[in-house]
């Protein structure tokens, strides 16, 4: 939207040029996403507490939890909030790989707003229920991989890119509709399973999601993407926007979600973020690298994965309990130690990720 005005106002102000620079409009992206989270924030909190749509915690869970009871959740509809606006104030709005993104993210977001509402509004305990949420889920991921398959004008945007290896790609064909759809779904619902401790979900949303903008910058740049050798898709660089109100939003809720924390994101928030890193790794064409860089999610579902399959085949669980974050806090270790070190350990796997766009 403003850089239709700044276009417009190019023609009598040469200044107004400045605007087409994607490192200008993603560096004001954040910040309008920051102001914007640390604006409406405040009174979302107070709304949310007056409602009391209030966290429920599980009988069953770590004892530390229970004081928790209560804090305001749903707090990721502000993430999502301040994600569009942003996203609609400094993208160029022609672009449809934006559109796909936002719309994947908003659609998965509605989904897990759906899930909240009937568990802490209707207090209905189970929620949406779990064949519902996927076939959802299913749907919107499903809608994007075709629609991407049947609107890719170059090879290189249904291929599968190998890291670390020099111009190795495999063509896709049809399998690329099965891959966007389990890297979508999973994505969605991994982070969701992630989201269970003050702070620990947003971070490596933040710092996979900034990692997946610098792809998109580059890989949307012929001559970067030349010089990387990795595969040039014309259009992807303007998701640098998308990724940057992603990075401001996610710092302005982090203010208020940092321990102890004074609202969690929810389901809206969660299976939104989790979709908006699955769409984003598709367009950019580095899949395998984004399941490295989400290592922490990919853990934290397996773990479930895991408890589960053991517990109905054996009757016995491997983790004291499931996800894994949890495991820790049994095991003795308090909730920032265990948040920090996730964090510290996602910031290790993004650099390997980001590593490989030089080590070819």
């Amino acid at each position: 939207m403003l850089l239709w005005l700044a276009n417009f106002l190019e023609h009598y102000v040469h200044g107004f040029r400045v605007f087409q620079y994607l490192t200008l409009r993603a560096i004001l992206s954040i910040l309008t996403a920051l102001i914007l989270s640390l604006w409406i924030g405040p009174a979302m909190i107070e709304r949310l507490s007056r409602y009391k749509i209030g966290q429920v915690v599980r009988d069953d869970g770590p004892k530390t939890h229970f004081s928790k009871a209560g804090t305001p959740t749903m707090g990721g509809a502000l993430i999502l909030l301040t994600i569009t606006i942003t996203t609609l104030l400094w993208g160029d709005l022609e672009n449809r790989y934006l559109w796909v993104t936002l719309l994947v993210t908003l659609g998965c977001g509605a989904i897990g707003w759906v899930d909240d509402y009937r568990k802490l509004i209707k207090k209905n305990p189970k929620g949406l229920a779990g064949k519902w949420k996927l076939f959802w889920q299913s749907l919107i991921a499903l809608a994007c991989a075709f629609y991407l398959y049947h609107t890719a004008t170059i090879p290189t945007e249904t291929a599968l890119i190998i890291p670390f290896v020099k111009s190795m790609s495999i063509p896709l064909g049809g399998f690329f509709i099965l891959l966007t759809y389990l890297v979508i779904v999973g994505s969605s619902n991994a982070v969701n399973l992630t989201d269970g401790l003050d702070g620990l979900a947003i971070v490596p949303c933040l710092l996979v999601g900034g990692a997946l903008g610098i792809f998109a910058y580059v890989s949307g740049n012929f001559d970067f993407a030349k010089y990387l050798v990795i595969p040039h898709v014309p259009g992807t660089g303007e998701l640098l926007i998308f990724t940057s109100a992603l990075i401001g939003a996610s710092l302005g809720f982090l203010w208020f979600n940092t321990y102890p924390a004074l609202v969690f994101m929810g389901d809206v928030g969660s299976l939104g973020l989790g979709a908006a890193l699955g769409v984003l790794a598709v367009l950019v064409r580095q899949e395998i690298v984004f399941f490295i860089m989400s290592g922490v999610f990919v853990v934290e579902a397996m773990s479930v994965m895991l408890q589960v399959a053991s517990f109905k085949l054996t009757g016995k669980r491997i983790f004291r309990m499931a996800p894994l974050h949890h495991h820790f806090e049994l095991k003795g270790w308090p909730e920032p130690r265990v948040i920090v070190r996730f964090w510290i350990i996602t910031v290790v796997l993004v650099l390997i990720g980001l590593a490989s766009l030089k080590l070819r």
